[in-house]
C-alpha cells in the first residue's frame, strides 16, 4: 500500500481545453453580472431587478463597456475552443454518441444517486447538457446581435419578433446559461476530485488508490 503522499496521474484535459475553460469562465462571469446591470436600467419584467451588489459596471454605460469587452473575449475564446475541438476530434469524442435510451438510463441513475463518475469521460446526461449549453450559447449570440444592432441586423431582429422580444429571448437564454453554471458548480462541489484535472490536466489521486 502506498503512502498518502503518493499520487497517480493520468491525462484528461489538454492544455487548450483548460485555458479556454478558465477564460470562458471569466468572460461569462463578466457578461452575466454586467448583463444584470444592463437589465436593471430597463427591466423587462415589471419592477423586478437584480440586487445592485451582484451586478457589474456601476451604471449603464460602464456595464455596457464591460459587457462588450467580455463579449469579444468570449467570441474569440469560443472560436479557439471550437476550432481545436473540431480539428482534434475532442468534441466528437466527448459529446458523442448521444442516444435517447442512454440519456434515459443515465438520467434515472442520476436521480437515484447511482450514476458513476469517471474522470475524463462524460455520461449521457453530461453530454446532453454540454450540447444544450452550446446551442444556448448560439441563441445568446444571435439574440445579442439583434439587440446590439437592430437596424443592421433587422432580419434577425424581425425573426425574433422585434427588439423587445429579442431582449426576452436573450434574457431567457442567459438565464439558462446561468442555471447551467450553477449546476456545474454544484457538481464540482459534490465531486471535488474533478477540479484538479481542469487545472493541471491530469487526475490526481491521493491515498491507497494511487499506484
Amino acid at each position: 500500500m502506498s503512502s498518502p503522499s503518493r499520487r497517480a496521474e493520468r491525462p484528461i484535459h489538454p492544455l487548450v481545453v483548460r485555458i479556454t475553460h478558465w477564460v470562458n469562465a471569466l468572460a461569462m462571469l463578466i457578461m452575466i453580472t454586467s448583463g444584470w446591470r444592463i437589465y436593471n436600467a430597463s427591466p423587462i419584467f415589471g419592477d423586478w431587478v437584480f440586487p445592485k451588489a451582484i451586478t457589474l459596471g456601476g451604471w449603464l454605460g460602464g456595464a455596457l463597456q464591460w459587457h462588450f469587452a467580455a463579449m469579444w473575449l468570449l467570441v474569440a475564446n469560443g472560436l479557439v475552443y471550437l476550432s481545436y475541438g473540431l480539428a482534434s476530434g475532442h468534441l466528437r469524442r466527448r459529446l458523442t454518441p448521444l442516444s435517447p435510451s442512454e440519456i434515459g438510463r443515465d438520467f434515472v441513475a442520476a436521480l437515484t444517486f447511482r450514476l458513476p463518475h469517471k474522470p475524463g469521460a462524460y455520461n449521457a446526461v453530461q453530454r446532453l447538457l454540454y450540447v444544450g449549453v452550446l446551442l444556448v450559447g448560439f441563441v445568446i449570440v444571435l439574440s445579442g446581435l439583434a439587440i446590439w444592432k437592430p437596424v443592421q441586423f433587422a432580419p434577425l431582429t424581425a425573426l425574433m419578433g422585434g427588439y423587445d422580444q429579442a431582449r426576452i429571448v436573450h434574457f431567457l437564454a442567459m438565464a439558462g446559461l446561468t442555471a447551467f453554471v450553477a449546476l456545474h458548480l454544484a457538481l464540482v462541489l459534490l465531486v471535488p476530485r474533478t477540479l484538479p484535472a481542469m487545472i493541471v490536466g491530469r487526475e490526481i489521486q491521493f491515498g491507497s488508490d494511487a499506484r
